[in-house]
């Protein structure tokens, strides 16, 4: 996902183009990473000063609706990104930044069979640890 597409999702859809809203997805578009809302507050204060975390809060559950944004819990908290533009991918995710590498297997191929009594109709796959900047 990128700038453009997600402004042309929220147009579609029927929801005002603004300035806070493309600086927000401007700051998701620099870094391929999660990041928590408050993180996101701290980056808009540059350019919006007095800006109340609760825009921020309301702008990203539009996001989410709109599946712009994904999320993920890090340190007891949600983390927003891009959705990735492929239907079924999994992630390793640094527990510390947020940076995010995809993982080229599905796990599933090896829990399908053990799954006897489900129809499963979808799934999320995430590993948490350290990157190689944030390791301990």
């Amino acid at each position: 996902m990128n700038i453009t597409a997600a402004l042309d999702i929220l147009k579609e859809k029927g929801y005002k183009f603004t300035g806070k809203r493309e600086k927000i997805l401007e700051i998701f578009s620099e870094d391929n990473r999660y990041l928590s809302a408050k993180h996101l507050h701290q980056f808009m204060m540059k350019d919006y000063p007095g800006l109340s975390i609760d825009t921020i809060y309301r702008n990203i559950k539009v996001f989410e609706k709109l599946n712009i944004l994904e999320s993920t819990e890090l340190k007891a908290e949600k983390h927003y990104r891009y959705k990735c533009s492929e239907e079924h991918y999994h992630h390793i995710i640094c527990t510390d930044c947020g940076t995010v590498k995809e993982i080229d297997m599905c796990p599933m191929e090896v829990v399908s069979p053990t799954a006897a009594g489900f129809t499963i109709t979808h799934h999320k796959f995430e590993l948490y640890g350290y990157c190689d900047e944030c390791k301990p």
